[in-house]
């Protein structure tokens, strides 16, 4: 494959940034500049002669613009196979001249769907010939340069000034490949557009999916196992994938999947007193809310110091400096807050590996979306997890109702619990949580971990008993038969929060009120694999 000089280029493009120090560097080597519309005058303006495409292709811009670039001169100009005799011949009896650059962006669909536009204006921004011209400039990559991404235009100009105003098939080639993508994310958003917004289809007939590079990773899960960050290119809610990092190593996939956990779980609390959660391997260790972000950090950390360390928080207020402190005074990997001031920042700083995320407002954990897995041979797709109860959704079951705090603790431990990995057990007691079991085969183990953490959470902060006295007990899926529950009242809970819905629930309801507790049904589960 040789190089090729560039003679002519044709440039379309809906953002200018950059676009006038392109064409002087096209100028310089006595490009020929071939433009449309809004693109044209933006060269003209800065002095650059410009060639109209309809002085091209012998036809004007027509329909409001939405054809201009589809005619054989153009498309001609770009497929022709350069050292094809047949392809020359043609292009010499109607008159076709090559073009070896096209530089275009397309119409800014996505922009426009993001400010809310009418229906009419949306589809107004599909672009049609852009998209057009990009896949025929690729797909003869070997006489064609295409050029998507402003981004990329430092690295055309340098190309060029090094070959003598000529392009490498290896440059060509990569650019092809970066336009092609470009073409399907865009197709992508459209595609999502008209099935979930448009027509409101929860799961379209084809899942289109679009995401750009964020991050290569050091490595997966494992060191064996490559790894990158992708970041959809319609943009969506922020998380931790947009957080800001303020210091700290890079983090690597494993924080990245905590960090998420933490944030997640800490957002359901957004609109609530200061809370902060710990996360470890995913899974909450410790959630607690007070008056302040010390409070409630001291709280959560009580609940399981073991496992905090080395450990994620998340908190859901401006992080200060008293409770940095507090933070430094054992091992954390990743810290995220909305905000910091410069006390906290300052204490962190002195913590060289410590990563601290600035997130912004919080997501919305009420919000739609899709979640997405692999396995071998496809895609498993659900619509994220955001059910949420309310106090007048209830339902009493036990001749006992919960008195106010045993109804405010069940709704906390529901809400954790909701977040913990499948079976799921949570203790809590004055909005903190006192223990918790997650991942277990069987509920009762669950059941049974969370109330033994609890009794050694005890121990070695030296209570007299256990947070598990007084607690309330939520359970993310009904329990099967009444032994799980019989070991939260051998824990001392008082009350208990289940979806209901077992074959045995009255064997349940009936262990419930012959141990004296409180027990409410949610009718909703919280199944967290």
């Amino acid at each position: 494959m040789t190089d090729v000089t560039i003679k002519r280029a044709l440039l379309s493009v809906s953002d200018k940034s950059g676009l006038v120090e392109l064409g002087q560097a096209l100028g310089r080597h006595g490009v020929e500049l071939v433009s449309t519309g809004g693109t044209a005058k933006a060269l003209r303006d800065a002095g650059l002669e410009v060639k109209d495409i309809s002085d091209l292709t012998g036809f004007p811009e027509m329909m409001d613009g939405r054809v201009k670039t589809l005619h054989p001169k153009v498309h001609g100009g770009l497929l022709a196979v350069r050292d094809n005799p047949g392809h020359v011949a043609s292009m010499q009896e109607h008159d076709i001249g090559a073009i070896d650059l096209v530089v275009v962006n397309l119409y800014p669909f996505a922009a426009t769907v993001a400010k809310g536009a009418d229906r009419e204006e949306i589809i107004e921004n599909i672009d049609i010939g852009g998209p057009s011209m990009v896949r025929s400039a690729a797909k003869n990559h070997e006489s064609v340069a295409i050029v998507t991404d402003p981004a990329d235009y430092a690295r055309l100009i340098g190309e060029m000034q090094e070959k003598g105003g000529a392009t490498s098939y290896d440059f060509r080639r990569m650019l092809a490949a970066k336009a092609y993508a470009a073409t399907a994310a865009y197709d992508s958003m459209i595609a999502s557009w008209f099935a979930f917004a448009d027509q409101g289809v929860a799961l379209p007939e084809t899942l289109a999916v679009a995401s750009t590079l964020g991050a290569t990773l050091r490595y997966g899960e494992n060191p064996h196992q490559s790894a990158a960050l992708y970041l959809p290119v319609s943009g969506g809610a922020n998380g931790i994938a947009q957080a800001r990092q303020i210091q700290g190593k890079e983090l690597s996939y494993n924080n990245y999947n905590d960090a998420d956990a933490a944030l997640e779980l800490v957002s359901e609390f957004r609109d609530g007193p200061p809370t902060v959660v710990i996360v470890k391997h995913a899974n909450p260790c410790g959630v607690a809310t007070g008056n302040s972000l010390i409070e409630a950090y001291e709280a959560a950390l009580a609940c399981d110091s073991v496992s905090a360390f080395g450990g994620i928080i998340a908190v859901n207020r401006p992080l200060d400096g008293p409770t940095a402190e507090a933070i430094s005074g054992i091992f954390t990997e990743v810290v995220a807050a909305p905000s910091a001031d410069d006390d906290a920042k300052a204490i962190f700083a002195k913590k060289k590996n410590l990563r601290l995320l600035l997130t912004g407002d919080l997501p919305d954990p009420t919000r739609n979306g899709l979640q997405i897995k692999s396995i071998a041979g496809g895609l498993l797709v659900q619509g994220r997890d955001n059910g949420r109860i309310s106090r007048d959704q209830l339902r009493v079951v036990t001749k006992r109702a919960p008195t106010e705090q045993e109804l405010a603790d069940c709704l906390f431990a529901w809400t954790v619990a909701k977040h913990v990995k499948s079976n799921a057990i949570v203790y809590a007691k004055d909005n903190s949580t006192a223990g918790i079991g997650a991942g277990q085969m069987n509920r009762l183990e669950s059941a049974r971990i969370a109330a033994w953490k609890a009794k050694d959470a005890a121990d070695k902060a030296g209570w007299g008993q256990a947070r598990t006295i007084g607690s309330a007990v939520a359970s993310d899926a009904f329990f099967p038969f009444a032994d799980g529950l019989l070991t939260a009242v051998e824990a001392g809970a008082t009350a208990v929060i289940q979806p209901g819905g077992s074959i045995r629930d009255d064997e349940v309801i009936a262990a419930a009120d012959e141990a004296g507790l409180a027990m409410v049904f949610t009718g909703m589960r919280h199944f967290r694999h």
